[in-house]
């Protein structure tokens, strides 16, 4: 089959590799009709690379046909369609019980020290082949994949692999008191459904992003937005009574523009072999920690921090009097995917499409893409939100894109 391989930093490319097979009773192999690029995918790209080895194959927001199911599987069936969330959870064990699928304890990657293992996304997370390919192998079939019993596009069911969920807990991790003020740091796809649930919701949202597109995205939802800026801090706390927000999602994380110390560390690193690579990512602080500490200082006395951007350095400074003065709450960690599955295939699959779903993707493509797909996600030309790819091909921006969204001026700014 083919799929997306890792080669090295900044480097992909679209290989052949063995089919995937059962290899546990409770397997099933999958045939992707779409996948999507997702912005921690971008991390692996870039800054997580000592972790990857040449041939990974990656991506961790798929969804497909089952082709077939090993002896142990009951509740699926050859030729049923479903989403796969991006963590891989017996739901049996303690932490599953407990609704924290991601930290597993039948899949915890214990050689790391991490939670449950993912599809397409390091050693540290249990090499497990991803699903930017044409088939995709899925331990613990029985209980992990969603089942969709409608015919409705892809688009509308595709994003429950991650990014919807992610921001969903994103938002119920944020405690944003009734009619409370949220503000949004980052508004990529997971910060764009962010803002969309947190309206949904009945709150006032304030999104901060530097990149105009994103921010007009944002706008025709009916959120409210900023540039980032050094002041953007006190330009929220104008808005908000003197005080900031109630709560902020920093939906940014490792790689946030505004910290040239830790862009000079994330490219010294990456020079490194290996292991001396790893041994400085577990041991210093090589995170861009700027938008965490800007949602520390933006946030109200009492408030709440919810993280949903990924950071992977294990010394980052933390202004901790500033926080312990303030009284600031702090939530984070990897989405729990099938604890959010009631809230939202409802709303999913309500015609209304009150979060937008099908008003996200902005390009589409084949797999023999993906490289310079990734590299214009990166770089976030010609508009790059949201990049969506079948491995049967397809380009061009979408129609319900091009419908709901009116095209605006290409930008190259970085982001946060």
């Amino acid at each position: 089959m083919k799929a997306v391989t890792w080669q090295g930093r900044r480097s992909l490319s679209v290989e052949d590799v063995p089919d995937p097979s059962i290899q546990e009773p409770t397997d099933a192999i999958v045939r992707i009709t779409s996948t999507a690029i997702c912005g921690s995918d971008l991390h692996l790209y870039e800054v997580l690379g000592p972790y990857m080895h040449k041939g990974d194959v990656i991506g961790h927001e798929p969804m497909g046909i089952v082709e077939e199911v090993g002896s142990g599987v009951h509740r699926l069936k050859k030729g049923d369609r479903v989403v796969v969330p991006f963590n891989i959870s017996c739901g049996h064990c303690y932490m599953c019980n407990l609704g924290l699928q991601s930290q597993c304890e039948t899949t915890q990657v214990k050689a790391k020290g991490s939670g449950a293992a993912l599809f397409g996304y390091s050693e540290l997370y249990g090499s497990v082949p991803g699903g930017q390919a044409q088939y995709l192998r899925v331990p613990f079939a029985d209980y992990g994949p969603v089942k969709v019993d409608s015919d409705a596009p892809d688009e509308r069911y595709l994003f429950l692999s991650d990014i919807l969920p992610t921001a969903w807990q994103a938002v119920e991790y944020a405690n944003v008191p009734e009619g409370g003020t949220l503000a949004v740091l980052g508004l990529g796809p997971v910060g764009q459904f962010v803002t969309r649930i947190g309206l949904h919701k009945g709150f006032r949202v304030i999104g901060v992003d530097p990149v105009p597109e994103r921010r007009a995205m944002a706008e025709s939802r009916g959120v409210e937005t900023l540039d980032y800026s050094s002041d953007v801090s006190g330009k929220v706390r104008e808005e908000t009574l003197g005080r900031g927000p109630d709560a902020v999602v920093d939906a940014v994380g490792m790689e946030a523009h505004g910290s040239p110390v830790a862009s000079f560390l994330h490219r010294a690193v990456s020079l490194l072999p290996d292991k001396p690579a790893q041994v400085a990512m577990e041991t210093m602080s090589v995170d861009r920690l700027a938008a965490l500490h800007t949602a520390v200082d933006m946030v109200r006395r009492g408030g709440t921090i919810s993280l949903s951007g990924v950071y992977g350095g294990q010394a980052d400074p933390m202004p901790l009097m500033t926080m312990f003065d303030k009284q600031i709450q702090l939530r984070m960690g990897q989405c729990n995917v099938r604890s959010w599955m009631d809230d939202l295939l409802p709303l999913v699959e309500d015609d209304a499409d009150p979060l937008g779903v099908m008003n996200l993707v902005t390009h589409t493509g084949g797999l023999d893409e993906a490289p310079a797909l990734y590299e214009k996600f990166q770089k976030k030309q010609d508009g790059c939100i949201k990049v969506v790819r079948s491995p049967d091909g397809g380009t061009g921006i979408p129609d319900a894109y091009a419908r709901c969204f009116p095209p605006v001026t290409p930008m190259t700014e970085p982001e946060m």
